[in-house]
């Protein structure tokens, strides 16, 4: 036996709890992150409307494919690095600590905004089904701040109890979709029957503003990377997180694609963009998706769907606290923030980093309060916008660094996994950055002034955290590295899973960790 068999509690100090996570636990996290029901409710009418009309399905293909290529060379380095860190972590290891830690403070950002937006329209629409069905008509802010503190206390029980939870909504709002899709497939489709011409062939795809339906398309796709930031806590997690990622981007892919497709065939592909346009109109966009489900499955989900609405937005709202503690944590385990943020509790949960993720959405969410700002108009566009432009850099950041790293050290030499893939995918990402830009306005609601300031946060947020690991001289010694996964030669090439010591120094200034933690930080003396 191992000399630290004895040692192996729920989660040792500064360790999160390892094995509570299986390949249906991460996948119910980074659904529950995409937020179906709200990306379809909320993003397909805008494609519709302003995108290329019945062409939108091919759209979430397209984007489905580019982020598969990025997830090659992303899921290549999560069997040699294990960390919650997962994007910096990766980064550094390529480009350097300095821009790793940068792209820390922008990920950080990027998760923090998109919880923030969707408690800005959690709160607005928890507020309007209260006030329709009860006597209750309070302020949306307010149920904002009574959820943040449910939020925290679902955190600090644990990941495996969030998990539950998060099942639970997820299944919800993905069945009702489905089943209408089932249904309208079944049937033939709508006035104009299924018509795949309409939505897949070239000319359809590349008519109108493709650029926006394909934007809003990658905006959906946001939350997958999240596979590696449960690493640590996941059975196996050289094989457990790259087939949470390639099955939550296939299934996500899918979903999205045949949901707007059969929303489309409701309203006849010749019709939709028209539809879909009249709903913007009229201030309920929803109504675009929400009408044809009622049309077909009753008048009864006229009333669910709103429901669905909240528990999806809950369920996404839960999933990026997890992922930004988690992020907290890491850097206070590597001291680029306070030590104290790795601080676990008895059910190994990072409660302290939990406790300033709830403070910092409570920063981000009640100055808008306070001034009166629409929830929906300012709040949830302004910062769902910026945080897809900053999660995006950090993709194109991570494909840059994956091929950087294995060309340096080549513990997988497999070409198509560390360099053709990964090559690809930054190029389709620079692609859907350059999209993004170009209609920045559009996706926040807003005008190009606000449009600019709010990409400018970015590069700003990215150049502090870089300042603050270069003011920081002292600590970067002591600060442990990521782990690595053990070799597992039953599973796959000794090549892709047991790389030789040699090849795994690390001149950039992270070193790659030792199977064995640290007596001074893991054992007991």
């Amino acid at each position: 036996m191992p000399a630290n068999a004895p040692h192996q509690p729920a989660a040792t100090p500064h360790r999160l709890k390892p094995n509570a996570l299986g390949v249906l636990g991460i996948l119910f996290l980074v659904l529950s992150a995409q937020a179906p029901l709200t990306g379809i409710a909320g993003a397909v009418p805008l494609s519709v409307a302003l995108g290329n009309g019945p062409g939108v399905p091919a759209a979430y293909v397209a984007a489905g494919a580019v982020v598969l290529l990025f997830s090659v060379g992303f899921t290549a380095m999560s069997r040699h690095v294990v960390d919650p860190g997962a994007f910096y972590t990766y980064i550094g290891k390529g480009l350097g600590r300095t821009t790793g830690t940068g792209s820390a403070a922008v990920a950080l950002f990027a998760y923090c905004t998109i919880q923030a937006a969707m408690y800005g329209l959690y709160g607005a629409t928890v507020a309007h089904l209260l006030r329709v069905h009860t006597d209750l008509d309070l302020p949306w802010w307010v149920w904002a701040l009574l959820t943040m503190a449910l939020v925290e206390l679902l955190g600090t029980a644990g990941i495996d109890t969030g998990t539950r939870v998060l099942a639970v909504f997820v299944v919800a709002e993905t069945s009702i979709l489905l089943v209408f899709a089932a249904v309208v497939l079944v049937r033939g489709g709508g006035p104009e029957g299924l018509d795949v011409a309409a939505s897949f062939s070239p000319h359809t795809v590349l008519d109108g503003a493709p650029g926006v339906a394909v934007m809003f398309a990658v905006a959906s796709m946001f939350g997958f990377e999240a596979t590696a930031v449960y690493g640590e806590e996941a059975r196996s997690p050289e094989r457990t997180v790259p087939r949470a990622t390639y099955l939550s981007i296939t299934l996500i892919t899918a979903f999205f694609a045949l949901t707007s497709w059969m929303i489309i065939s409701a309203h006849g592909a010749s019709h939709a963009a028209a539809d879909a346009g009249k709903a913007l109109e009229d201030g309920d966009s929803s109504a675009f998706v929400f009408q044809p489900i009622a049309d077909r499955l009753g008048d009864w989900t006229g009333d669910l769907l709103p429901v669905l609405l909240a528990t999806s937005l809950f369920a996404g709202i839960l999933a990026f606290h997890n992922s930004a503690n988690r992020y907290l944590f890491s850097l206070g385990r590597e001291r680029r923030l306070p030590h104290v943020l790795c601080t676990l509790n008895r059910r190994g949960a990072p409660w302290t980093a939990g406790v300033a993720q709830t403070a910092i959405a409570v920063l981000l969410v009640v100055p808008f309060a306070l001034a009166g700002r629409d929830p929906v108009v300012t709040l949830f566009s302004w910062f769902s916008g910026v945080a897809v432009l900053a999660i995006m850099l950090l993709y194109f950041l991570t494909s840059v660094s994956v091929v950087v790293y294995f060309r340096r050290h080549r513990p997988d030499r497999r070409r198509w996994n560390t360099t053709v893939a990964p090559s690809l995918g930054a190029l389709g990402i620079a692609g859907a950055i350059w999209l993004v830009l170009a209609n920045l306005t559009t996706l926040i609601g807003g005008d190009r002034t606000t449009a600019t300031w709010l990409a400018l946060t970015i590069p700003v947020v990215w150049l502090l955290g870089a300042a603050a690991f270069l003011a920081r001289p002292g600590e970067r010694a002591t600060a442990p590295a990521p782990s690595s996964v053990p070799p597992q030669p039953s599973a796959s090439p000794p090549s892709s899973t047991s790389p030789r010591p040699s090849e795994t120094s690390e001149p950039s200034g992270i070193p790659h960790s030792s199977q064995t933690p640290r007596a001074s930080e893991e054992d007991p003396p």
